[in-house]
C-alpha cells in the first residue's frame, strides 16, 4: 500500500495537535531550548520492524533539522536488543516527536509481526490472509500498511474501492439479485471499474449468486469446514473466493486447505499486541 502523503500529513498534524495542545511543558522546563543530542531506538523483543516510513514523516513534521541515521528498513526482522536508527538534532523536538513515533512503531510492528506469524502457518497453500475495515480511525493506512509489510494482502482501503455488498445491504436492497443488479448499474453509470463482491451466508444464497453472477468475488461468511468444501465445488473456480468469521490461529490452516483464495481477519487490526520499542537518550552526546 502507498503512502497517501496528504492523508499522513493531515494524521501527524491531528495527533501532534492532540499531544501538545499549548506545549510540551515538561520539556520546555526541563530542557535549554538550544539544547542538542540524540537518542536511539531500540526493539526490546523479536519482531518484524514496521513504520519507519511514517517515523522519518513524523520528525520531519516536528522538526526538519533533525537528522536520522537509520540501520533497518521496513519488514526486516529485529532481534531483541538491536538499535533501528538514531536520531539527532534539537532535544526539545526529539522529546516532541517521541511518544507520536513510538504509538505508530509499535502498533505497526505488532500488526506486522502477526500477519507474517500467520502468513508462514499457510505458506504452504494458495491462500492469502486479507485484513479488514476494522482499524483504528485516523491509523487505518498505517495499519494496511503494517498488514502489507508482514506479508499480508490489503483488502480494500475504504468505501470506495470496492462494492462489498454484505449482509445488511442484501437484506435493505430485497434480496441477493435486486443488490447485485443494482451495483452493476451503478458502475454502468457513473464509468467506475472497482470488483463487486458480494457476501453469502449459506450454500442457497452461493447458488443465487452463481445464477445471477456479475460479480468478482464470493466471500463465505461464517461457513464450516464442510460448507466451505461444498461451496467451493459449486463455484468451480469461476470466482475469487474468501472465507470470512470466527477464524483464528487454532483453526487457520484448517480453512487455508480447503482451497480458498483469501481468509480475510479483522483481528490483525482490531485486537493488536503492539511490540515493545523504546527511544532512549544518548546522554554521552547532550549538550
Amino acid at each position: 500500500m502507498k503512502i497517501d502523503i496528504n492523508l499522513l500529513s493531515v494524521f501527524i498534524k491531528s495527533a501532534l495537535a492532540e499531544d501538545v495542545g499549548n506545549g510540551d511543558h515538561t520539556s520546555l522546563a526541563c530542557i535549554p531550548n538550544e539544547a542538542k543530542g540524540s537518542a536511539r531506538l531500540l526493539f526490546k523483543e523479536d519482531g518484524i520492524l514496521a513504520g519507519v516510513e511514517i517515523a522519518k514523516s513524523i520528525f520531519k513534521e516536528v522538526d526538519s533539522n533533525l537528522l536520522l541515521e537509520l540501520f533497518f528498513v521496513d519488514g526486516d526482522f529485529i532481534k531483541k536488543g538491536t538499535i533501528i536508527l538514531q536520531v539527532f538534532g534539537k532535544i526539545q523536538s526529539i522529546l516532541l516527536a517521541e511518544r507520536l513515533v513510538l504509538n505508530c512503531m509499535q502498533r505497526m510492528s505488532g500488526i506486522a509481526t502477526e500477519t507474517a506469524r500467520l502468513s508462514k502457518l499457510i505458506k504452504h497453500t494458495k491462500c492469502k490472509i486479507l485484513d479488514t475495515r476494522k482499524t483504528v480511525p485516523g491509523m487505518r493506512m498505517m495499519d494496511k500498511m503494517a498488514v502489507k509489510i508482514g506479508g499480508g494482502t490489503n483488502h480494500r482501503i475504504g468505501l470506495f474501492d470496492a462494492i462489498l455488498i454484505k449482509d445488511n445491504h442484501v437484506d435493505y436492497a430485497g434480496g441477493i439479485s435486486n443488490a447485485i443488479q443494482r451495483s452493476t448499474e451503478y458502475l454502468k453509470i457513473h464509468s467506475l471499474t472497482i470488483p463487486i463482491i458480494i457476501e453469502t451466508r449459506n450454500l442457497e444464497e452461493v447458488k443465487e449468486v452463481l445464477t445471477i453472477g456479475g460479480i468478482d468475488r464470493i466471500m463465505l461468511d461464517n461457513f464450516s469446514i464442510e460448507k466451505i468444501k461444498e461451496a467451493l465445488k459449486l463455484i468451480d473456480n469461476q470466482y475469487i473466493t474468501e472465507v470470512s468469521g470466527g477464524i483464528n490461529e487454532k483453526n487457520l490452516i484448517d480453512y487455508a486447505e480447503t482451497g480458498v483464495d483469501f481468509i480475510s481477519m479483522g483481528y490483525l487490526t482490531h485486537t493488536v499486541r503492539n511490540l515493545d520499542i523504546s527511544l532512549k537518550a544518548n546522554k554521552e552526546l547532550a549538550n
